[in-house]
């Protein structure tokens, strides 16, 4: 096995860029900011610690994405998770949540995102978090269930970062997700900001809903509600009779420009996946910048490849990082780099299949 060691320093640099933008960003609250600039060293010594542990062949990645939980209190039209997912039972035990996230913290992973169905439908995740601040947890949440208090204790938790999932305005978030969520979520947003919390919002890119969110008024109203970080996400038909709402070629082009302007004339964080990908080396699952662990355990490349070869229930993070499943998507990674037409782990699924499949067919030694 070949560990693919150029994207590390690659994917480091652009961490700590990342964290610097976090900086400028957050400056209108001073107390965030100082916690950002304080991460910077942090992140450089889990980028130190990463960097040793692929000297003695184990290859850990700066981010892990968990969905601890299949349940929802949404049904959002169109949703991968649930498409995915048919179970809706919680397979990992709080201790399990907690021993995993402490493994990976310690092996050098920087960033959990810690996502589901709906992780608030585990309220525990958040008091878990709390007890690793050297991990900045990106809690990504429909926000429906944030309440005063929690709104209250991620005022001090300052490492938890709510990112709050919209689909655009009122006609796209509402027909998405059930009349009434963009109203409530306006209300949310003013809460988190009057509160002083630092958060998010993550905007699933789709055909209809590129002009609205990729727009300056929809960004700069969205400043003004409070928001500092804006995460994009290229929508993968994963569901039947989605196909349509995938982004066209011509908005696939688009979007690199626009989110250039962003950054050089707003004061805010602009994170568009899977574009930013390409600049450090394509095509970022597997391990080779994130891994994902699903609700039942499972380590997998990435939310829409949904094949384990490895449980966390019963194996250690570091021992699942060595999945021979992983180490043969990373080998073979020139094939599924390229992300310029959609993701290519979802393109290529049939493919993936085979290679998990393969892993586990009997030698032939004729």
């Amino acid at each position: 096995m070949s560990l693919p060691t150029g994207a590390a320093p690659t994917l480091n640099r652009a961490l700590r860029v990342f964290f610097g933008e976090l900086v400028r960003a957050s400056l209108v609250r001073p107390g965030q900011a100082l916690f950002f600039a304080r991460t910077v060293a942090r992140q450089t010594a889990a980028a130190r610690l990463r960097s040793r542990h692929l000297r003695e062949g184990l290859l850990v990645p700066p981010i892990a994405i968990f969905s601890i939980t299949n349940r929802c209190n949404l049904r959002c039209k169109g949703c991968y998770a649930q498409a995915i997912h048919a179970s809706s039972d919680d397979a990992l035990s709080t201790g399990d949540l907690r021993r995993i996230i402490g493994e990976a913290g310690d092996l050098g992973v920087s960033f959990i995102v810690i996502a589901g169905g709906e992780p608030l439908m585990r309220p525990e995740i958040v008091e878990i978090a709390r007890s690793f601040p050297r991990v900045i947890f990106l809690l990504v949440t429909n926000g429906l269930l944030l309440h005063a208090e929690l709104i209250a204790r991620l005022a001090l938790f300052r490492n938890v970062i709510p990112v709050l999932s919209i689909e655009g305005n009122e006609a796209e978030t509402d027909g998405r997700r059930g009349e009434g969520v963009h109203r409530r979520l306006v209300g949310k947003m003013a809460e988190l900001k009057a509160a002083g919390v630092f958060f998010s919002l993550s905007l699933t890119v789709t055909r209809e809903n590129f002009a609205t969110v990729t727009d300056t008024t929809f960004v700069e109203d969205a400043m003004r509600a409070g928001c500092r970080f804006f995460l994009y996400l290229e929508y993968t038909p994963i569901r039947e009779g989605t196909e349509e709402w995938a982004m066209t070629d011509v908005q696939r082009g688009e979007m690199e420009h626009r989110m250039s302007a962003f950054r050089a004339r707003r004061r805010a964080v602009f994170v568009a996946v899977p574009w930013d990908e390409e600049d450090v080396g394509g095509c970022l699952a597997g391990g080779r910048g994130f891994v994902h662990i699903n609700a039942e355990g499972g380590l997998e490349p990435c939310p829409f490849a949904p094949y384990s070869d490895v449980s966390l229930k019963t194996t250690a993070f570091a021992q699942a990082l060595r999945s021979p499943f992983l180490s043969a998507l990373r080998d073979g990674h020139e094939r599924f780099e390229h992300t310029s037409d959609g993701c290519s782990l979802y393109r290529e699924r049939a493919q993936l299949k085979g290679l998990l499949d393969s892993q586990h067919r009997p030698a032939d030694n004729s």
